[in-house]
């Protein structure tokens, strides 16, 4: 090329506006199944309307479903927009070490649940987890784990929303529709965030539990339908399972991810049993779906069922990320040729966060000046959250749809299981307890669902107005709001059924001494080159950790100590309930249940899965 098509080129180059969104190649078959989906998801609500006549089908699913659509509901109701979206942010920040949080955080846990925790949950009578906390200790640790339940729920519902959200309008889905209309784009956010929540929405309002668990098991066929054509095409694109490996290895070399005094390994691990494991055996937004069962039997199957799944899921999930981290960074390119002497010239021109990432996960920019974000050693910023996302142009038309199609669907599960469990808990652990009265609990649920709905809603337009909040990671939210949320009760749900000499007096103490003590923790700390404020540090900076996955991690951990030694503490200065009142409410005093093949009990099921599950751990790692 010559100086004067150089000069050519560069004019050319300068007139193009660098705001230009750059849309997907969406065609009409990608819009029909994303049609079809939000058809079939508000069809399946009127459809099993008719179902709904008493309080325990609307909350309990009617305890009629069958057990494989528990156990695919289960798993789904997991498999929120916020944990897909961290998963394949944390295979690009991580690589494949993050399946260490992911898949064996979860799976140990998931059988402890099955063998352990379930026949507890289920023999009990117990509608709701904190119901279980009320028949084992009193109404006020009860009312306290519910309204630490419902605050946990609803910023974590919302937080799926914000990001779902955020991805769509990155993606510019909906542009082409804000143009045809002359509508502006800055009411793109508001529109997306609407229409996920009106759509979840409707079949919660018209099915209950039911149209949520029949819905999920929809959303997790095409979860894995979506997905498992965006780790063909990727590994296709980076040579395959070698070339991924090579080029993981050359972006994240080993070491090259801090974990302070301890291994990113161990780090990994240790939070994914403090965190994924508590989530998975105390978190009734999934264990309502095994507590939904028809019988015990079939409710201890289920989380066995869902461990089976973890152990090949990162395949499905953290892939993406880890191939979005290896293929090359797109660039500006320009090709001049020459056709029967005319000179054309094909520019190709990405937007300044494209050309300024690494492979396809796009820097972060500042808002004013357009410069990329640098951290404290002054490298760029990455755009994790938008690892899965921008592997979607790698897919062909038709494929792009099924891709857009589950991530919608990720979405929508986790959204449907969190305002289920919602209205389940602020209509059986709140209105009944409080009020005294169990009289049109449909009707009571309903509202608590519009509610919590509207809530939600709020949450992810509040996090949208928050300062520096959306130059945050995903995955530093998932784990803020299971080491604030989630950590301070698992020492309560153990406590209760494992020991008999805890007191109510006593759980409830440590669990309101675990919530403090993770708050006053996280207000003292701040992680990596975090900003004071909703990061940490809020009160005082007393303590920097190297990064916010420390930071989270001892929250988590002082949250469960300071709940187990207030608890007992308290505990042996109050007295215990007698044996007699505790039979099937701790494990030393419920009925055990013989089985005539060893094979088929749940003990052999768990060995089983626990040992393809460390194989497969040892793999990634």
């Amino acid at each position: 090329m010559d100086a004067g098509q150089r000069r050519w080129v560069d004019w050319i180059e300068g007139c193009i506006e660098p705001e230009e969104p750059q849309l997907l190649n969406f065609a009409q078959v990608d819009w029909l199944i994303i049609l079809l989906y939000f058809f079939c998801v508000v069809a399946i609500g009127f459809s099993l309307r008719r179902n709904i006549k008493t309080s325990k089908d609307f909350l309990q699913a009617g305890r009629s479903l069958p057990a494989w659509i528990c156990a695919v509901a289960f798993v789904a109701a997991s498999l929120g927009g916020q944990e897909v979206i961290a998963m394949g942010a944390a295979g690009a920040q991580y690589g494949l070490r993050a399946a260490l949080y992911f898949s064996l955080g979860a799976i140990p846990a998931n059988l402890f649940a099955a063998i352990f925790m379930m026949p507890l949950y289920y023999g009990s009578g117990a509608r709701t987890t904190p119901e279980y906390l009320g028949l084992r200790f009193d109404q006020k640790t009860r009312l306290l784990n519910a309204f630490l339940f419902a605050a946990t729920t609803v910023v974590s519902a919302g937080i799926s929303v914000y990001v779902m959200a955020r991805v769509f309008q990155a993606l510019h889905v909906f542009d082409g529709l804000f143009y045809a209309q002359g509508w502006p784009r800055q009411g793109v956010f508001g529109f997306t965030v609407v229409l996920f929540a009106a759509a979840v929405l409707v079949y919660v309002l018209l099915a209950g539990l039911a149209g949520a668990m029949v819905n999920q098991a929809l959303q997790f066929l095409l979860i894995v339908g979506g997905f498992l054509p965006l780790v063909l095409v990727g590994l296709k694109n980076i040579g395959g399972w070698s070339g991924l490996k090579a080029s993981v290895a050359a972006v994240l070399p080993a070491g090259s991810v801090h974990g302070g005094a301890l291994s990113a390994a161990a780090i990994g691990l240790l939070l994914g049993l403090v965190l994924s494991g508590g989530r998975w055996t105390t978190d009734f937004r999934i264990l309502q779906m095994a507590m939904a069962a028809r019988n015990v039997e079939a409710a201890r199957r289920i989380p066995l069922f869902a461990a089976a799944v973890r152990v090949l899921l990162p395949l499905l999930l953290i892939l993406p990320g880890a191939i979005a981290i290896g293929l090359p960074t797109p660039q500006n390119k320009t090709v001049v040729r020459d056709e029967n002497g005319a000179i054309y010239h094909e520019i190709t021109v990405v937007p300044r966060e494209v050309a300024e990432g690494r492979g396809l996960v796009p820097a972060r920019l500042e808002g004013a000046s357009g410069t990329p974000q640098l951290d404290a050693r002054g490298h760029t910023r990455l755009n994790y959250d938008m690892a899965t996302p921008e592997m979607l142009q790698l897919l062909p038309r038709g494929l792009l749809g099924l891709g857009l199609a589950a991530l919608l669907a990720s979405l929508m599960s986790g959204l449907g299981a969190s305002i289920a469990a919602l209205m389940a808990v602020l209509t059986c652990d709140v209105y009944e307890p409080c009020l005294r009265r169990s009289a049109d609990s449909v009707a009571v649920g309903r509202w608590a669902a519009a509610g919590g709905m509207v809530l939600t809603v709020g949450v992810a337009f509040a996090i949208s107005g928050l300062h520096g909040v959306a130059g945050e990671d995903v995955l530093w939210a998932l784990l803020l709001v299971g080491s604030l949320g989630i950590a301070p009760q698992v020492a309560t749900f153990l406590l209760g059924m494992f020991t008999k000499r805890v007191t109510g007096h006593g759980a409830f103490a440590g669990l309101a001494a675990g919530i403090v003590a993770a708050g006053l923790h996280y207000g003292l700390t701040l992680g990596g080159d975090a900003q004071r404020g909703i990061c940490g540090g809020w009160i005082a900076v007393a303590h920097s950790y190297p990064g916010i996955v420390e930071q989270c991690f001892w929250t988590a951990a002082i949250a469960l100590g300071a709940n187990v030694l207030v608890a007992v503490a308290v505990s042996f200065g109050t007295k215990a309930r007698p044996d007699k009142e505790l039979k099937g409410l701790v494990h030393s005093r419920r009925g055990k249940r013989k089985v005539a093949v060893w094979w088929k009990r749940p003990e052999a099921m768990a060995a089983a899965i626990l040992l393809a599950a460390v194989a497969v751990g040892m793999w990634f790692a």
